[in-house]
């Protein structure tokens, strides 16, 4: 009996997402005079570890802010194994970030000795739509934390905001901060696994950000972040990720802060977000480089303000070139060995917000605050395509294609044996295509502006 494949498709006018096509048989004969999708499955990558959002402040409230019924679909749509996206992976801020009501601390200004230390704030929005997402899972959410500025009394500019960097004398209680931090967050039931050591450190921003220079950024992680880790008898729970900024900056920051004593042992991965370039072999040159560090996407979406980038649009919120910015970008990470893949805020309001300097942005859902509707935009169909079907220990393996431009193809084998096949077409007409899985394959039409996963069991 020759093996069966199933069809998911979303395609730009269809009206309807993820749409199960008749299944086919794949052959030992087919044509193969059109392009082609190669896949083989004896030779494999990376482990995948999951999918994911940010749970912002600002992401939290536009949530709590929403009716119960609400808040339940929303939380459904991302979280729930079978008829949601099936994330497992988080991310938040230690302090405010920019999507924050404003920026925050810990601590009264000036409390060196962090005596008044406490996350309260936290606990008003944050920790419980983790929970809730939790629930909803059926598992623990995995959560990498990062921060995006110390209290303005540890910097040089004495301001959250507009960049400044952390003074040398207050290194160690910075440390001391933030391992408080994960603490916290572990004691109210939340899984932290991950802690980057600064959000995109060579960023000078209006909002919350601080610099640092990539041996400065080293410093931190190993004679500081780790020791206290250490001392807290968290060295071997919580993974230490360095970069946390765009690709076209990993190769040459990453070198030089993994030349710093140790660094290369302590630190654990490369954390990085797709503003600035698309270039994704720029992740293949640092993973051939340094094997053991493992490849994290952190941060992505389409912004509404800048509109300058690869991924930003002046198409205006819900276009469908926004689902395919995340779907190659997806797919072309994947291709050059990311592991984990997080996405930037997991909702907001109809405006892209809430942003205290108004850097709006899309999220894949979003919520219209008057109304309560629930705002479904294509990067969440597009993203579907991915996360519903490939599984946390799914390997890589080997796929590639002939076509000349605008197809883009990724596949992955599940811990249970399933293959797994996205191929997106951002081409304007119906395209001719074989699909080929270990030796047998079958003849296809794939529609313009569209994406396919192929599954066989």
């Amino acid at each position: 009996m020759e093996p069966i494949m199933r069809i998911i498709q979303t395609a730009q006018g269809d009206d309807k997402a993820w749409r199960e096509l008749e299944p086919q048989e794949l052959r030992d004969y087919y044509s193969f005079r059109m392009d082609t999708v190669v896949v083989d499955s004896s030779q494999t990558f990376q482990t995948h570890i999951g999918f994911g959002g940010a749970f912002t402040e600002a992401a939290a409230y536009t949530l709590a802010n929403a009716s119960e019924e609400t808040r339940k679909k929303v939380i459904e749509a991302y979280f729930n194994k079978e008829k949601g996206l099936a994330y497992n992976l988080g991310r938040t801020s230690i302090n405010g970030c920019d999507f924050s009501l404003e920026p925050y601390t810990y601590v009264e200004e000036g409390d060196t000795e962090l005596t008044t230390y406490h996350m309260d704030r936290e606990d008003k929005w944050v920790v419980p739509f983790i929970k809730a997402a939790g629930k909803e899972a059926g598992e623990d959410i995995r959560i990498l934390s990062a921060p995006w500025s110390p209290p303005a009394f540890m910097k040089n500019n004495k301001d959250m905001n507009n960049g400044g960097r952390l003074l040398r004398k207050y290194y160690g209680a910075w440390a001391k901060y933030m391992v408080k931090y994960i603490q916290g967050m572990l004691e109210r039931g939340i899984k932290i696994e991950a802690l980057s050591v600064q959000n995109e450190p060579e960023a000078k921003q209006d909002w919350a950000s601080c610099k640092f220079d990539p041996t400065e950024e080293a410093m931190l992680a190993v004679d500081y972040i780790y020791e206290e880790l250490k001392k807290a008898g968290l060295e071997e729970k919580i993974k230490i990720v360095i970069l946390d900024h765009n690709r076209d900056i990993m190769f040459r920051r990453v070198r030089e802060t993994l030349a710093y004593k140790n660094a290369a042992d302590i630190v654990w991965g490369i954390a990085y977000h797709w503003y600035g370039s698309d270039k994704s072999e720029i992740l293949t040159m640092a993973h051939e480089i340094y094997p053991n560090q493992h490849l994290i996407f952190t941060e992505g979406c389409v912004e509404l303000v800048n509109v300058s980038g690869n991924t930003s649009s002046k198409a205006g919120i819900g276009a469908w070139k926004h689902g395919e910015i995340y779907g190659h970008n997806m797919i072309n990470d994947f291709n050059n060995y990311n592991e984990g893949w997080v996405d930037w805020n997991l909702v907001l309001n109809e405006q892209g917000g809430p942003n205290y300097v108004g850097n709006y942005c899309e999220a894949p859902i979003m919520i219209h605050r008057e109304t309560n509707e629930i705002i479904y935009n294509v990067s969440y169909y597009y993203i579907g395509h991915f996360s519903r079907f490939i599984k946390p220990g799914a390997k890589r393996i080997l796929c590639l294609n002939d076509s000349d431009k605008g197809i883009y193809s990724v596949a992955y084998k599940n811990p249970d044996g399933e293959i797994i096949v996205v191929v997106q077409s951002e081409l304007s007409r119906r395209h001719k295509l074989a699909v080929t899985v270990d030796g047998k394959g079958l003849n296809t039409e794939i529609p313009p502006h569209s994406i396919t996963t192929f599954i066989v069991d």
